[in-house]
């Protein structure tokens, strides 16, 4: 029955796109659909999916996705902005028997326009800071926020997940920008029911943020950040990005602070002392649209290569508790990672765009490699995604249970 559902679904997107006028390259599938200009409040999206995962034990996993999401940005008066944006996933695996819908609520905020310098805003906010692309140390706001993940690339980890209840003060003025932000806690304990709003993994606890965006020339604009939560130690923050020539921007994104590690804060350890994140990068930009991205990066938090393989070798259920807890914070298990990311739009023939990523554990030296080549229409996307883990058995990605993953998407924009 699952083939039948996806040829359907891809025989009615190819018979609508055949049809449609050429535009520039449309984003991410799992990202709405940028628009040139706005021809309405609101903006929908399906998608489907359908999985082939090869096993390192033998044997394979078969999946498949449905995916809706809508989102709505509509003036209620000159002074007063609706903002709401939420999406529902169905992922069955093996069998359609075998189904579960998830909804993730992104976006439900009420934005009151003061004046053209000053907004304050109310309600469910995805808000995500930092300019680096495969780890962002200062998105204080990313723990617990994914409910599905349907990619591994960073924009769709970032775009797809749900947002803090908070109350948002921003104050402009010429060369600079002040952020105030405060989120209660809602919730004791996270709910993964299917349409549970999930307070308590956004909203668990108090937290408030300040950010300083100062713009010190043409080319330099660095932001500074204060963050804490209560019970915890101030963190403080920065993102700078530097112009290194025409096609070459570098970027550094750091957090530092006293804290506990992901080790002692997952068991409960009291191991407080100053801990820095940082990640360091630059993206090349050619001329035919191919843009290449290094980063290093470094996460103080984590475990060292004599502690990666302690907890490797002790007991089998610590692992996975350490590692599951690392994912649901999205954090890096161990102190040191390498990420490259090359992205060329309109590659060999107009409107096919090629994506490749490379994530490398600089502790265990265990490997996910991803690609993704998509072709575009109008309003219609089809994508094939391939991922392969690598690593000894018991390394961050060796231990994955799929070896590789195939996927196929598409996608269609309303």
């Amino acid at each position: 029955m699952h083939i039948v559902v996806l040829s359907f679904l891809f025989a009615s997107a190819f018979a609508t796109a055949a049809g449609d006028a050429d535009l520039d390259a449309l984003s991410l599938a799992d990202q709405p659909a940028p628009a040139a200009e706005k021809s309405s409040d609101w903006r929908f999206f399906v998608e489907g999916a359908a999985g082939y995962a090869p096993l390192r034990n033998g044997g394979a996993t078969r999946s498949e996705r449905l995916s809706g999401s809508v989102q709505l940005d509509t003036r209620l008066s000159p002074d007063w902005r609706l903002v709401f944006a939420d999406r529902l996933d169905q992922n069955w695996q093996a069998s359609f028997d075998n189904g579960r819908a998830t909804n993730t609520i992104k976006d439900a905020y009420l934005s009151w326009q003061a004046s053209p310098e000053r907004s304050l805003d109310l309600g469910r906010i995805n808000t995500h800071y930092g300019v680096a692309m495969g780890y962002n140390p200062t998105d204080f706001f990313r723990a617990n926020a994914i409910r599905v993940r349907v990619s591994e690339d960073p924009g769709s980890l970032r775009e797809n997940r749900q947002g803090s209840v908070m109350l948002r003060g921003q104050q402009l003025w010429d060369g600079g920008a002040l952020t105030l932000l405060y989120s209660p806690k809602l919730a004791e304990h996270a709910n993964d029911g299917s349409f549970n709003p999930d307070w308590g993994a956004t909203n668990g606890t108090d937290r408030w943020l300040a950010s300083l965006s100062t713009r010190l020339s043409d080319d330099f604009n660095p932001e500074w950040l204060v963050y804490r939560e209560a019970g915890h130690e101030p963190q403080l923050g920065a993102n700078i990005t530097v112009l290194l020539s025409a096609a070459t921007v570098a970027h550094l994104e750091w957090s530092g602070g006293r804290a506990s590690s992901l080790l002692g804060q997952l068991n409960g350890i009291d191991d407080v002392a100053w801990r820095n994140r940082w990640a360091l990068g630059a993206t090349y930009t050619t001329s035919f649209k191919l843009s290449l991205t290094a980063e290093y990066d470094y996460n103080g938090a984590g475990l060292d290569s004599a502690g990666w393989q302690a907890l490797q070798v002790g007991a089998p259920q610590q692992y996975g508790l350490y590692r599951g807890g690392v994912q649901r914070l999205q954090e890096q298990p161990t102190r040191s990672e390498w990420f490259f990311r090359a992205a060329w739009q309109d590659a060999l023939i107009t409107h096919l765009d090629l994506t490749a990523m490379l994530r490398r554990n600089g502790e265990d030296a265990s490997r996910m490699h991803w690609f993704e080549a998509r072709y575009h229409w109008d309003k219609t996307d089809v994508a094939l995604q391939w991922q392969l883990n690598q690593g000894d058995a018991g390394s961050e990605y060796g231990a994955a249970s799929q070896r590789q993953i195939w996927q196929a998407v598409l996608t269609r924009y309303f």
